[in-house]
């Protein structure tokens, strides 16, 4: 079977907050990727690159794979430091 990548995926640069990184995604490796000579884009006759699976947790995403003989990876998030300040500290000589 093909292998797979589980993972959470990074906020977007437009995002803010935390809203849609809280779902793990299971994805296919793609095989044989080829650049068009005339346009530049990247193309390929493998279908399973399109195969995008969500799931509410890394043990489903896991137990999900193990069911269908996926090989997989599992590609921990990093943990983020938050530094809680306010609006006045801008301003604010140390």
């Amino acid at each position: 079977m093909r292998k797979a990548k589980i993972y959470i995926p990074s906020k977007t640069a437009m995002q803010s907050g935390k809203g849609k990184i809280k779902n793990w995604i299971l994805k296919f490796d793609t095989k044989d990727n080829k650049i068009n000579p005339l346009m530049g884009w990247e193309s390929g006759e493998d279908t399973m690159k399109e195969v995008v699976l969500e799931f509410s947790s890394k043990d489903n995403a896991i137990q999900y794979a193990k069911n269908n003989n996926i090989d997989f990876e599992i590609i921990e998030p990093k943990k983020r430091s938050f530094i809680l300040k306010s609006y006045a500290d801008n301003f604010l000589k140390d």
